[in-house]
C-alpha cells in the first residue's frame, strides 16, 4: 500500500520523513560501469537477463553482501568479468547514488554509477549477461531504454560528469516516477577533466 504526500518537483527539498508507506521488497544493491572509448562513445550492454531484458544499460552488477564487498571492488571486479578490463579503485570516478523505490514494483535498488578513466581500446565480446555496443550520445534516444534511465537518470550523469549527485526515484506501480534530486555537485566550469588513455 503507497500514500504520497503531494508530489515534489525533482530538486525540491519538501520530502517528510513520512513522505509514504513503503511494502516490503527486496534491496538490491549494485554498481554500474560507464566507460568510454577514444572517441568518447559510452559503451552500453544489450541486456541478454532481467532486469531490463532486451535494454541497452551500463554494464555492471550486484555487490557481493554476503562478504561485504565495497561498491569500488565490486565495480572492478565486474569490470573484470564482463569487459576484461583490469582496474583499480583509482580508475572509478563516483559520479553518481540512485536508490529506486519499487522499481516495477518488485525491489528497491541502490545504484552507485561510476565512471571509468582510462578509455577502452576494445570493443568487448559478447557473453551471458548480453552484447555490448560504442554509441554516441546523440545515438541514446533511439535505443530501447530503462524508462528511469531515459527520465533521469542519464540527464543528471551528462551534467555531472566530474562531479556528484544523488537522486531518489519512487516507481509506483501504474503511476508516473517520483523524483527527488537530493545532492547536485556539477564539476565547477573552472575544472579541466582529462582523459585517461591506457
Amino acid at each position: 500500500m503507497w500514500r504520497f504526500s503531494p508530489r515534489a518537483p525533482l530538486g525540491s527539498w519538501s520530502w517528510s520523513l513520512d513522505f509514504l508507506v513503503m511494502p516490503h521488497l527486496p534491496y538490491k544493491i549494485a554498481s554500474l560501469l560507464y566507460f568510454f572509448d577514444e572517441k568518447s562513445r559510452v559503451l552500453l550492454l544489450e541486456r541478454a537477463q532481467e532486469p531490463n531484458l532486451g535494454l541497452w544499460s551500463p554494464c555492471g552488477g550486484k555487490l557481493h553482501t554476503q562478504t561485504g564487498e565495497s561498491p569500488f571492488a565490486c565495480a572492478c571486479r565486474e569490470a573484470r568479468e564482463e569487459v576484461g578490463a583490469v582496474l583499480t579503485p583509482g580508475d572509478l570516478h563516483l559520479t553518481g547514488l540512485v536508490s529506486e523505490c519499487g522499481f516495477q514494483g518488485q525491489s528497491h535498488w541502490l545504484m552507485f554509477l561510476f565512471e571509468i578513466k582510462p578509455r577502452l581500446q576494445f570493443l568487448p565480446a559478447p557473453h551471458r549477461e548480453g552484447r555490448f555496443a560504442f554509441v554516441e550520445r546523440a545515438e541514446l534516444d533511439s535505443l530501447a531504454l530503462p524508462e528511469t534511465d531515459r527520465e533521469q537518470i542519464w540527464p543528471l550523469f551528462w551534467r555531472h560528469r566530474g562531479g556528484f549527485f544523488s537522486v531518489h526515484c519512487v516507481c509506483e506501480p501504474g503511476k508516473p516516477n517520483v523524483w527527488c534530486l537530493e545532492q547536485s555537485t556539477p564539476l565547477a566550469s573552472s575544472e579541466k577533466r582529462l582523459p585517461r588513455t591506457g
